[in-house]
């Protein structure tokens, strides 16, 4: 099955650059749009007809977004570091902050050129959109398998709020990362890729 990795907020396909190679066949597209719903329907033009979406942070509501919209095109869903919960842009940014410290300088390296690329105006835009999202009243209308993945030490994502999520969802579940922060892709690359891997080929679910 392909899988499909959904950068988030003012990031790109580099986000993904740890991770991409420890799964054969996966792509990273980098997407158009700044707000959740342009944002998937840029994925639903690059998407094969049916693949395994691994996403993060704001990329978690665009695959979910989806995998309401289209549910035939998503076999399973991996949401790393979900956003969502809705609070206010300060407390968000808040979040970011704390968490920017406790990333490898490497990523914060990536992510800052990549936020300059998106420019201020399009972040903002975008940011307004992942508030605003109906993002739990989505949860239970997901049809497919999906696994919430959280950094032990996410400040984005907190554990109450993965809970949350995973529990949302009709065939949900959490993993914890430990050690990891927001992006756990990056930092713990290759125990994010065995997890991905362990639930593609789970018959349990599917």
């Amino acid at each position: 099955m392909p899988i499909v990795l959904v950068h988030g907020l003012g990031v790109s396909h580099r986000y993904f650059r740890r991770l991409l190679p420890l799964l054969p066949g996966a792509t990273a597209p980098d997407l158009a749009g700044d707000s959740v719903a342009e944002l998937a329907t840029s994925l639903a033009g690059v998407a094969p007809e049916r693949a395994t979406f691994v996403a993060n942070s704001l990329g978690c509501q665009v695959v979910v977004e989806l995998a309401v919209r289209e549910p035939a095109r998503v076999e399973r869903l991996v949401l790393i570091g979900p956003t969502g919960y809705g609070d206010p842009l300060a407390a968000y940014a808040v979040r970011l902050a704390v968490d920017a410290v406790r990333e490898p300088p490497s990523l914060d390296l990536v992510a800052g050129v990549d936020y300059l690329r998106w420019g201020p105006a399009r972040v903002a835009r975008a940011a307004r959109s992942m508030r605003r999202d109906p993002f739990v009243a989505k949860l239970p209308l997901v049809a497919a398998p999906t696994l919430v993945v959280r950094g032990e030490r996410d400040a984005i994502c907190h554990e109450p709020w993965a809970v949350r999520v995973a529990s949302g969802l009709p065939r949900g579940r959490l993993a914890v990362v430990d050690g990891a922060a927001h992006a756990a892709h990056w930092s713990h690359a290759r125990e994010v890729a065995r997890l991905v891997q362990e639930f593609e080929h789970d018959t349990s679910e599917g």
